[in-house]
């Protein structure tokens, strides 16, 4: 059971958000306080494993040889081979698309060199640096995963957002998923809680809910 603090937030949250024909997503902002994030070391950088999962579709790259391919073809979006890496590298453009449309990459840890050569540039900035997996391993458990995680990133900003799900999921799961990613903060941050200045809740189309 969530916190009973969280769990009314969202409840409030859900209420107040207008009507609309699509399924609205809740987001969770936070605003950081007393703490120098100038300094690398300071930011956030999570990747946070929902206990009820995104609630929607989230596109996984796998980059690998043709024994992984093979293994993944069932789970992975978009499969990418050694060989296409250098294309890749030489067509920025093509890149962008391919980072802009994952949400996340795995590869096999031998090409990891090549991946940082030719994708590193569009890849290491948007924090999509691929995972790695020992080669000829089965990645599918990982790639299921990483659709049930999402990444809580403040780069050098205080005020950084991160979804929670779409309101079709219920309350109690909604809070539960919120919990997860303010506890994995708070477990970052220095000081804790102490670092917070505030933490809202948000639909897409409603107004913001503080939560704390």
């Amino acid at each position: 059971m969530a916190d009973a603090e969280i769990l009314k937030a969202v409840k409030t949250a859900i209420e107040a958000a207008p009507p609309r024909k699509f399924n609205q997503s809740l987001d969770l902002a936070f605003n950081l306080k007393d703490i120098d994030l100038s300094i690398p070391k300071n930011r956030l950088d999570e990747d946070v494993l929902l206990p009820h999962g995104r609630g929607t579709g989230v596109r996984i790259a796998v980059i690998a040889g043709p024994e992984v391919a093979e293994k993944v073809k069932k789970v992975a979006d978009t499969i990418i081979s050694a060989d296409k890496l250098s294309e890749l590298g030489g067509d920025r453009k093509a890149a962008k698309v391919l980072a802009a449309r994952h949400a996340y990459f795995v590869a096999e840890a031998p090409l990891m060199p090549t991946i940082g050569k030719t994708l590193g540039i569009v890849l290491g900035p948007r924090g999509k640096m691929p995972r790695p997996v020992p080669p000829g391993s089965d990645p599918s458990m990982l790639v299921d995963n990483l659709r049930r995680t999402v990444k809580v990133r403040s780069k050098d900003r205080r005020t950084f957002h991160a979804p929670v799900g779409p309101i079709s999921m219920s309350v109690e799961q909604l809070a539960e998923n919120a919990e997860a990613i303010i506890k994995r903060v708070q477990g970052r941050l220095e000081r804790g809680a102490l670092n917070i200045q505030s933490i809202y809740l948000k639909t897409t189309m409603g107004p913001s809910v503080r939560v704390r």
